[in-house]
Parts: structure tokens; C-alpha cells; sequence
């Protein structure tokens, strides 16, 4: 029994959906349109503003795609509507982040600026206050190219373990470690 794949996905007004031949799913919305191709085997079915999603049998296959096609079509639903926002901050001294446009400058530590060019699906924002770590503010209504995004700057300086500098997800606990004990 796959409690996620069997939960309904409510639509919201705003929100149209459209289940074509082949299982392929497109939502629109006031955030924008996503498009999502579903294995043909899965039921897709749309009630009274409900989107259901049916498995044909129990084979483990089926089973592994229940729950995902449940789950990837109420964060297209979620996307369109409402969107996603990612939050990093950069933790060290002389780490800098600057935008223009679409092109994100990174100053962290190497010995050279690191520029990344950010898709036009995602908005981009960064913040350099006084007083607190600079901060990128990424948003869209496609949360999986978000969370790709967000992952492939996050990698360009990972968080260190003994004194958590480098780039980290707003709200992210860092496991710390000691240092050398001085003998």
C-alpha cells in the first residue's frame, strides 16, 4: 500500500490541467506551463478538481512508480501556483556573490571568480547586508530544475566540516568536527 501514491492531488482554481493520449500531463498556471510524460502503464484520472493516480498491478515496478508520479505531478500543481524558492548563504570571510542578469558571480576562496549562467526558468536574487552572511535567493515553478540549480552551486564550494565555511542551504545544520588537540 503507498500511502503518498494513493493521497489525491487537490487543483486549485487558476490551475488547468490537461491528461493527453499517452500519459502525457501538462499544468498551467498563473507561475507558468510544466509538462511531465507519465509511464503509459500508470491510470491517471481528473474528478471534480481531483487528480488521482492508479497503479494496474502490484509488481514492485508499479509500485516504485505510484508514489513518484503522485509526487512529481502535486509539486507541478504546487509549481504553477504558488512556485519554490531555494536559499543559500555563503559562510567565510571575503565570500561574495554578486548577480547581473542572469549571471551569478561567485567570489569563494579560489583564486579566481567562479560566473554561472542561471537557465531564464529561475529567478535569480542575491543579498549583501551588513552584519550577516551573503545570501542567493533562487525561485521558479519547476522545483526540479531548482533543486538542480541550487545543488550545482552549492558544489562549487561544499561546507567544511571544522570551521563550516562554504556554501550552504539557508537552515542547514553542518555536522562540526574537532580539530588537532594541542599536545
Amino acid at each position: 500500500m503507498s500511502r503518498i501514491g494513493n493521497a489525491p492531488i487537490s487543483v486549485p482554481s487558476g490551475v488547468s490541467v490537461d491528461i493527453s493520449k499517452g500519459n502525457m500531463v501538462t499544468v498551467k498556471g498563473p507561475k507558468g506551463e510544466l509538462k511531465q510524460q507519465v509511464d503509459p502503464d500508470m491510470i491517471i484520472s481528473m474528478e471534480d478538481g481531483i487528480i488521482s493516480v492508479k497503479r494496474p498491478t502490484e509488481q514492485k515496478r508499479h509500485k516504485a512508480f505510484h508514489g513518484l508520479y503522485r509526487s512529481l505531478l502535486s509539486n507541478m500543481v504546487h509549481g504553477v501556483s504558488e512556485g519554490y524558492v531555494k536559499e543559500l548563504e555563503l559562510v567565510g570571510v571575503g565570500y561574495r556573490v554578486n548577480n547581473t542578469g542572469q549571471l551569478l558571480e561567485l567570489t569563494v576562496g579560489y583564486s579566481h571568480p567562479i560566473m554561472f549562467a542561471i537557465p531564464d526558468e529561475v529567478k535569480l536574487e542575491t543579498k549583501m547586508e551588513k552584519g550577516s552572511n551573503p545570501a542567493i535567493i533562487l525561485s521558479s515553478h519547476d522545483n526540479q530544475l531548482l533543486g538542480q540549480i541550487a545543488s550545482k552551486i552549492r558544489a562549487f564550494r561544499k561546507p567544511e566540516p571544522y570551521k563550516g565555511k562554504g556554501i550552504k542551504y539557508k537552515g542547514e545544520v553542518i555536522r562540526r568536527k574537532a580539530g588537532k588537540t594541542a599536545g
